[in-house]
Formats: C-alpha cells, sequence, structure tokens
C-alpha cells in the first residue's frame, strides 16, 4: 500500500500534459529543504529525485525537472518545482507507463518513500538483475530487465573517465552471478577486462573458470571467411581505374578456387561467399598470371595484361605485414573443418568452456581494427543465423569504443564493420544476437545502430554535441533527468528506455574485482616513479609489434 503520512510538501499549479508545475508548502519558519520520510532525510526538490501526484485516489510517478523561486502577487516568496509525468502507480504499489488520469491544478504532491520506490522496481527483481542504487535513495535496489537489456540491445554512454568500463564490468559480474549460462563476447580494444601478461599485478575482472581471454592473434579470424564484398575491400582501391576488371576477375577466380576445395566436402551449392578455405598464394599466383600473360609471343597484350598492377602491390604488400598475418596468414585455420572450431572458441564452447569471451585486440594495430571487428560482429551473427537452436543459446556482443569502428559517417575503411553491427541492429533481435555499444563520443557513433538500442545508460558527458545527440535518442519522459548529465559523479548513471521501468539517476554496483583501466596516478609516478627506462625494449616491441 501506498503511504501518504508526513509525505505531503505542495500542490499543482499548472499542468500542461507534458510537465506538471506545483509550489512548495512552507511551515511556520519559512521553506523546509528537508525532511525525514521513514529513516532517511530527503532533500525537497532534488533534480532527479521521485515524488508522487495525488488527486481523487489515482497516483502519478513524476521526475523532478528543476526548481527555482519567485515573488508571487502579495511580494512573498514561493518556491517551485517543474516534474515530468513517468506513469501511474496502483494502490498496491504496481506501476504502469503512460498517464491515464492527469491530474488537475490543486491535486496533491507527495515525497515517495524507499517501500514505494521497492515496490516499484520489484517487478524486475525476479530475475536479479542488480546495477546498482537510487542515488537519492540509497537503500533502493535498481533492477533492470535482462531481456529488455540483452534482447533489444543496448548503449553504455560517458566521457573518458565516466565510468564506462566500470560499467560494464559491473553489469557483466551481475550477469554472472544471476544468469549463470550466460554467453557474453567482449570485444576489448585497451586490454581492460583481461589479464596484461607486462604487467602481473593483472588479473581478469571475471572468475577464471567463467572467462577465456583470447588475443586476436590467437584467434585466428582467417580471410577465407571474409565474404566478397570485405574481400574487394581488402584488396581493390575504389579510385583504380581498373577496379571493375579486378572485381570482375576476383568473383571468377574465387569461385573457381572454391568449387575445387569442395570436390571432398561435397556440400553442393557454393557461392562467393561459402565459408570453404581457398589458398591466398593461389590467389595471388592467378592474379599475377593473368596480369602477366602475353599473346604472340609476347608481342601482343591481352584483355587482363596489366590490370592487376595495384592490386598485386596493395596485397602483396599485406601478406608481407605481419599485423596481417592472423588474418592472411593463419597457422590453425588451414582447412574448411577448422570453421567449427573457431566458432566453438568465439562463443565459448571450446576447450575451456566460459560464459564470457574476452577478445582482446590491444595489441592489434588501430588501422587494422576495422578488418578484426568487422569479422567479429558478421561471426557473432551468422553463428546463430545458422543456428537451429539460437533462441536457447543467445549471444550478446559487447562493442568497446564503439565509435572508433562503426562511425557515423561512411569512412573508408569502416563499411564492412558498419555493415555487421548495422546488421545485429536490425536483426540481431530475431536470432538472440544482442549488442551493447559502449562509446565516449555517442555524436560519432553509426545512427542506425543507436537508435535500433533500446536501453540507455549514460554516465557524464560534458561535450555539447553529445549531450544533445542522446537526448535526441532516449524517451520523452527521460529527457528532463538528462540535464543533469554534466553533474554526475564517476560511477554514477542515468537509466533510461525498456531496460528499466522509468528513467532513474543510480549509483552502478562498484565492481569487484574492477577492471584494469585504473586511472594513471600522474602525481605519484611523478613523485617517485623510475628513473630509467629499458627503451632498448621498447624498440623490440614496437618493431615486432608486440606488447
Amino acid at each position: 500500500m501506498i503511504s501518504e503520512k508526513n509525505t505531503l510538501i505542495g500542490h499543482i499549479v499548472e499542468s500542461n500534459g507534458a510537465t506538471f508545475v506545483a509550489q512548495l508548502i512552507s511551515d511556520e519558519a519559512g521553506f523546509v529543504p528537508e525532511v525525514t520520510v521513514g529513516e532517511q532525510n530527503v532533500r525537497i526538490g532534488q533534480i532527479g529525485s521521485y515524488l508522487m501526484v495525488r488527486q481523487s485516489g489515482s497516483y502519478v510517478l513524476v521526475i523532478v525537472e528543476g526548481m527555482w523561486q519567485e515573488l508571487d502577487a502579495d511580494g512573498n516568496l514561493v518556491r517551485l518545482v517543474r516534474t515530468n509525468p513517468l506513469g501511474e502507480i496502483t494502490s498496491k504499489g504496481g506501476f504502469s507507463r503512460g498517464v491515464v488520469n492527469f491530474p488537475t491544478t490543486g491535486a496533491e504532491l507527495h515525497l515517495i518513500t524507499a517501500e514505494t520506490l521497492s515496490l516499484l522496481f520489484a517487478k524486475y527483481s525476479a530475475a536479479n538483475f542488480k546495477v546498482g542504487q537510487l542515488s537519492s535513495f540509497e537503500a533502493v535496489d535498481v533492477f533492470m530487465d535482462p531481456d529488455a537489456f540483452f534482447g533489444r540491445h543496448a548503449a553504455i554512454l560517458g566521457q573518458t573517465g565516466a565510468g564506462k568500463s566500470w560499467t560494464v564490468t559491473s553489469f557483466i559480474q551481475s550477469t554472472l552471478k544471476s544468469m549463470p549460462n550466460a554467453h557474453v563476447i567482449i570485444l576489448d580494444l585497451h586490454g581492460e577486462y583481461g589479464s596484461k601478461e607486462w604487467d602481473p599485478s593483472t588479473s581478469p575482472p571475471f572468475p577464471a573458470d567463467k572467462v577465456r581471454c583470447i588475443k586476436a592473434s590467437d584467434l585466428e579470424i582467417p580471410y577465407w571467411l571474409l565474404t566478397y564484398e570485405e574481400l574487394i575491400e581488402l584488396l581493390i582501391d575504389d579510385d583504380d581505374p581498373n577496379a571493375s576488371v579486378q572485381i570482375a576477375f576476383l568473383r571468377g577466380t574465387l569461385l573457381e578456387l572454391k568449387r575445387e576445395a569442395n570436390e571432398y566436402l561435397e556440400i553442393g551449392h557454393i557461392t562467393v561467399d561459402s565459408p570453404i578455405y581457398f589458398s591466398m598464394d593461389t590467389l595471388l599466383e592467378r592474379f599475377k598470371h593473368a596480369n602477366e600473360t602475353t599473346a604472340d609471343f609476347g608481342k601482343t597484350k591481352t584483355a587482363l595484361t596489366g590490370k592487376f598492377d595495384q592490386l598485386l602491390v596493395k596485397l602483396q604488400s599485406r601478406m608481407n605485414d605481419t599485423r596481417y598475418d592472423f588474418l592472411l596468414r593463419p597457422k590453425k585455420r588451414t582447412s574448411s573443418e577448422s570453421l567449427a572450431g573457431l566458432l566453438r572458441d568465439f562463443v565459448g564452447l571450446g576447450e575451456q568452456n566460459a560464459k564470457v569471451t574476452v577478445l582482446d585486440l590491444s595489441s592489434v594495430p588501430f588501422d587494422v581494427h576495422p578488418t578484426v571487428t568487422a569479422q567479429v560482429g558478421r561471426l557473432a551473427f551468422e553463428f546463430n543465423f545458422w543456428n537451429p537452436q539460437c533462441r536457447e543459446f543467445p549471444l550478446f556482443l559487447v562493442a568497446e569504443e564503439a565509435h572508433s569502428y562503426i562511425p557515423r559517417i561512411t569512412a573508408t575503411g569502416h563499411q564492412g564493420t558498419r555493415r555487421s553491427f548495422e546488421r545485429i541492429a536490425k536483426a540481431g533481435r530475431k536470432y538472440a544476437v544482442g549488442l551493447c555499444v559502449v562509446s565516449q563520443r555517442p555524436a560519432e557513433l553509426s545512427e542506425t545502430v543507436l537508435a535500433q538500442c533500446s536501453t540507455y545508460v549514460c554516465l557524464r558527458i560534458s561535450n555539447p554535441d553529445d549531450q544533445e545527440y542522446v537526448r535526441s535518442l532516449v524517451p520523452d519522459s527521460a529527457r528532463g533527468i538528462l540535464e543533469a548529465l554534466t553533474s554526475l559523479a564517476q560511477g554514477e548513471a542515468i537509466g533510461a528506455g525498456e531496460g528499466v521501468p522509468m528513467p532513474v539517476r543510480f549509483r552502478v554496483t562498484m565492481p569487484d574485482p574492477p577492471p584494469n583501466a585504473q586511472d594513471i596516478e600522474y602525481g605519484q609516478m611523478w613523485s617517485r616513479g623510475p628513473e630509467e627506462i629499458d627503451v632498448e625494449h621498447i624498440v623490440d616491441c614496437w618493431r615486432r609489434q608486440r606488447r
């Protein structure tokens, strides 16, 4: 039941459907800025706090957007508060989004008790996916709907140092506690979620028996898994005047090589996109042969003579670049049969059964990230697209620093990545592939991907462009609370969307152990740090492209 004892703080003086304005009451001594509700002191009018509007037995839950004071007609100082309606509360403490019975002027404005708020969040408490505590009521736990958060895509947004890695770690730790058969894949660009070989003090923030950390070089996502379009992006320059000839020749040669390899597989229908092994060296030789072939004993050029010069230079340079070895010179994935092992490792079904697979890309050069991330996104989708048990084996892909490889504006080298992740965003829900994008620059992130997210977890954001972009994405009822984006403390967030019963400002549960993303202690290091560094070792790592 809803408690109203000693909770009346004002009356509605203006109602326009979108907001309610209430005048706060004062005691004989003047305005009361803080009152005691139960065992907790509550600040009246605190931005982001919840209140109730009561009239004729109906209750509307509202959230405070702003507070100010002014003089009335008699010259008396009055204090007013602007609120945004979130939904209706039943007499037993249930909650439903939307408002049917809009209050009129004179309706009572009440404080809300911790007990009532706990009942509102109880709707999602059964799954025990706890993410934190209310900022205004620390005794009230915040639960999210796991079906909405994981199955309908989510975004964790915030500037550097706001606590994004902290939040991701906390959420996954809570997931493993409440949902022990989870299947989470993390694209870890900075080595924050696994141990760092060069730093023995670090360790994975997840239980050792539930996580597997794999480097891109060890996983080996080979070239023969690339689609025809992805191979075109890898090998052929759009500005090459012979690009159309190269594309046509590539298609025909791929089909030939895959059909030759299929002679013992006996699959049946083969396409240029079929995941069948072929030799990259053979492909290179066929391009070279066509490029050098002449007629009349070398006197006459053919239609293909010299047409592949630029392509051959590009392909040869990539094959000689050790950074591309995991892609172009695989050591383990050298047959079509090896695909099953790759997929097992990828989704955590390998020799070490893992609920969380951390793909450590920290040693992969930045210019190679688009190629790797595109394949990761496509593998996640393809696995469950072809999995007849996909509804029983849902996957969740966490894309850290997503703005760097899923840009809002199509950039050279990112087309494949955008396609992979936008495909998940638009169709992943049908095949049990969920996506969480983590970004410090939401305004630079693909609009298609963000628009498909149903739950937003927003940490501190100071950039005006990013703030405005976030406001345009979230539901109308949450836009007022987003005014507090710049004032959020580290590890404090605003949750909005289908994953939470209502827009909520909360403190993220402290992860234990934390991720390997601690701030550098400049003060201490510059006071007592080392005077000598092994520069030769740095040079060696640089040359070998190994950290």
